[in-house]
């Protein structure tokens, strides 16, 4: 599903966040105008976009798409908006800059085009007042979450007076195109997200220092024990920037209502002002909440001491304690009413906090949203919050927090109060509904193209399920196979369910095609890791080799049976995970998918296939380049391949772990064929891949087997053991790198048989990535490798 009416856009000043909407534009595929003021001595939209080609994290999803920018500036190149089909206001938050922009762009704006502003502060009506009715027909306000490429959440204001069809075009652009999950709200203050949001930090800080709760502890319960990111409240503060708080305060105390809650709890505290002036703005500076000792060698992490009066860089710090054994954390896996009822230090704080936030989100609807289902998106999209406000309400029970409420001496809030016992939302005959606020329940929405495993386990079971794995049936003869293990992690288990699919799909069977798909964080962070350290200090060698052959049968399995496979990743698709990509049909993979056969990192090599699929995916690059250079004509001093070609760029991308940042990079690694699909919304990677899998059932034709596969053999394999070693003496190569690095040599060179006039088999690639598996993970440095992950989340370095 695509959308036609928008072929070019503009964007109206190359800030941070400008900047950032502009580089997620061309990552669609878009060409972008950059535009901003004229400075004497500056290009400043020029230099935007070469900050962008430096930043960490990357605004473009590959650097190739910063060449669909053309830059340039509000007087020389105004012309430059005359084709733009959209075209995006994000200048200083302040009415007389935005109107005087908006004067120049009315000026050569092609008639129908449609203007948005990224502002969050101002009133939709203000903006337009001066420009008449055929310019509010075209305007509406589209509120990016920065950084662009990463948030999820656009809200969406229109007015009275803006056509439908321009809301429809930019909805649907900015769903299907962008990628994000776009939220209607009401003209209000902050809209939703910034709204609750804002509020919510401001209460957290304040109960903090007011109850004496070191940030620490803050942090610890106000994150994964209630469904909230890691970053906590302290954390989070710092990632974003402390010297933003007080511009956030200020624009919402500017325009909110006399009596909105947030004016209670808002307070200014002199030691905010004094952290900014001293240069502690957070991550971007000094420090924040946390730092780095600056006196330390060994960089150890200190934390803030909250006084709310005062700071000093000198004294106002002391060492960062981790926090463990606190009831209230703990009770996390109990659930958030659990957390809230824990009577020590940060259940107390939890409740506070959450109860306040509760109770504000619950009295504003439907003043700032039209139904809660609204305000939970956007909690979840614009925040990461895994439940919205009114998902943790039914959590708690909604009854059981309205008598908290009333136990606290608070006013229940009108919604709450209507809705009595019942739930906000509920599930009937498979299908989930919201509670409205007309006082009855309305289906939860889902646009066109949009279909969620989550709502099909809500009406069906599943075909087939273990302890690693699942089979669903969703819809017109396909079949999903999911991942269910801890990050999704492949075992044995895994391979019993693609046994168990391939029993069940092909011609005159029960499914016709295959896709696999999870909606985990990660689509699978690779084998379990756990189960090979467990099994490797029991040296039991028999098991391992076998997990490493059922791996290996059931990935060719899949590859060459007669039925499509198309596997659709997001999130993270690493070691294993990538290797089942490398042997399905076609891969449609999420934009955001960051994949990479990562095993050396863990002292082994791919064992499932993934160095002889990267040897073919190669030699396929090399052939197609030779064609494209030829013409497709044979000449024989020009062989379609040599040697050595496959070999270096398989060996250059497992021995250093590349990983690629995003699907499109997977396209330039060669973890993706170009002829694979890219889906920019996460909710339609589903729906987009069932697609994809069902066009190739028609006349579906597995591929040949390859069992001529040329490779250089010994001399091959020396040539790659001298490059590793030139790269030891360099120091960019441990010495455990350097065995690891010469089993890999051994399998991608063919081994000791191979020779470039013998052609080998792809089993005998199997055997050869077997042997050379087996052989790593009985050496002392790949166990120290594997416990080092483990423990540490990163690779050793030994």
């Amino acid at each position: 599903m695509t959308q036609t009416h928008i072929k070019k856009i503009a964007v109206i000043g190359s800030g941070v966040m400008g900047s950032g909407i502009a580089a997620h534009i061309a990552n669609a595929g878009y060409p972008v105008v950059l535009l901003d003021i004229k400075l004497p001595d500056k290009d400043l939209a020029k230099g935007a976009v070469e900050r962008m080609l430096k930043a960490d994290p990357a605004p473009f999803m590959t650097p190739r798409h910063a060449k669909l920018i053309t830059t340039g500036n509000l007087e020389d190149d105004i012309n430059l908006l005359s084709d733009c089909d959209w075209i995006i206001e994000v200048v200083l938050e302040d009415v007389a800059v935005k109107h005087a922009t908006y004067e120049k762009i009315n000026k050569v704006r092609k008639k129908g085009s449609i203007v948005s502003s990224n502002t969050s502060s101002i009133p939709l009506e203000i903006l337009t007042k001066p420009f008449g009715d055929e310019f509010a027909a075209d305007f509406l306000i589209t509120h990016f979450f920065n950084p662009p490429r990463y948030m999820r959440l656009l809200e969406l204001v229109t007015s009275p007076k803006t056509r439908d069809d321009a809301t429809k075009i930019i909805r649907d652009f900015c769903d299907i195109n962008l990628g994000k999950g776009v939220v209607v709200c009401k003209d209000t203050p902050g809209f939703i997200a910034n709204r609750l949001g804002i509020y919510w930090l401001n209460v957290a800080v304040r109960e903090a220092i007011e109850r004496n709760v070191p940030v620490e502890i803050a942090d610890a319960v106000m994150s994964k024990p209630v469904g909230i990111p890691k970053t906590g409240v302290f954390g989070l503060i710092d990632l974003v920037g402390i010297d933003l708080m007080p511009h956030l305060a200020n624009s919402l105390l500017s325009t909110l209502p006399e009596n909105d809650d947030y004016r209670r709890v808002y307070k200014d505290f002199p030691f905010i002002t004094h952290m900014i002036k001293a240069g502690y703005t957070g991550r971007k500076g000094k420090g924040g909440f946390y730092r780095i000792d600056p006196l330390s060698k060994s960089k150890t992490k200190q934390a803030l001491k909250l006084n709310p009066d005062s700071f000093d860089e000198s004294s106002s710090y002391r060492a960062s304690e981790k926090v463990s054994g606190l009831a209230s954390v703990d009770a996390g896996k109990a659930g958030l009413r659990a957390v809230l009822t824990s009577p020590d230090q940060g259940g107390v704080y939890a409740k506070a906090v959450l109860f306040q936030l509760l109770h504000y989100a619950a009295s504003l609807v439907p003043e700032i949203a039209h139904n809660v289902y609204d305000v939970d998106e956007a909690m979840r999209l614009g925040y990461n919050f895994k439940r919205g406000p009114f998902e943790m309400i039914d959590e708690l029970g909604p009854q059981w927090f309205a008598e908290e409420l009333v136990k606290n001496g608070q006013k229940v809030p009108d919604l709450l109060a209507k809705l009595g016992d019942r739930t906000f939302y509920k599930v009937e005959n498979g299908q989930q509904f919201f509670f409205g606020v007309d006082g009855t329940y309305h289906p939860v929405p889902r646009a066109e193209g949009v279909l969620l495993l989550k709502d099909i386990k809500l009406k069906s079971q599943p075909v087939f399920k273990n302890a690693s794995a699942a089979l669903w049936d969703i819809g017109d003869k396909v079949l999903c196979l999911e991942f269910t293990g801890k990050m999704n992690a492949l075992d044995d288990h895994v391979f019993a369910a693609i046994d168990q699919a391939l029993k069940i799909t092909g011609e005159g069977k029960q499914f016709s095609a295959l896709v696999v798909y999870n909606e985990g964080s990660a689509f699978s962070a690779g084998a379990n890791l756990g189960l090979a350290l467990f099994a490797a200090n029991l040296a039991l060698w028999p098991q391992i080799e076998e997990l490493v052959a059922g791996g290996q049968r059931a990935y060719k399995a899949l590859k060459y049976v007669g039925f499509p496979v198309v596997s659709a990743p997001s999130g993270l698709a690493l070691g294993g995970g990538c290797e089942i990509l490398l042997h399905s049909d076609h891969v449609q993979a999420h934009a955001e998918t960051y994949c990479g056969l990562v095993e050396v990192g863990v002292g082994f090599i791919p064992g499932w296939g993934g160095c002889k699929e990267m040897i073919l995916r190669f030699q396929e690059r090399e052939r197609h380049e030779s064609d494209q250079r030829t013409g497709g004509k044979k000449i024989w001093f020009s062989p379609k391949n040599t040697p050595m070609y496959a070999v270096r760029q398989a060996f250059e991308v497992i021995g250093t772990a590349k990983v690629a940042k995003s699907a499109f990079e997977a396209k330039e690694i060669g973890y993706f064929r170009d002829s694979d699909g890219i889906t920019m919304n996460r909710d339609r990677l589903l729906h987009d891949a069932k697609k994809k899998a069902l066009e190739l059932v028609t006349n579906y034709q597995p591929p040949v087997p390859q069992d001529e596969i040329k490779l250089p053999g010994a001399s091959g394999k020396y040539a790659l053991e001298l490059a590793v070693q030139d790269l030891k003496k360099s120091g960019k190569a441990t010495p455990y790198d350097v065995v690891v690095c010469e089993s890999l040599a051994r399998v991608l060179s063919g081994g000791e048989k191979a020779d470039w006039t013998s052609p080998i088999k792809e089993d005998d690639v199997l055997k050869l990535e077997r042997e050379e598996f087996m052989k790593l993970a009985k050496q002392t440095g790949t166990i120290q490798r594997i416990e080092h992950m483990l423990e540490k989340g990163k690779p050793l370095r030994n």
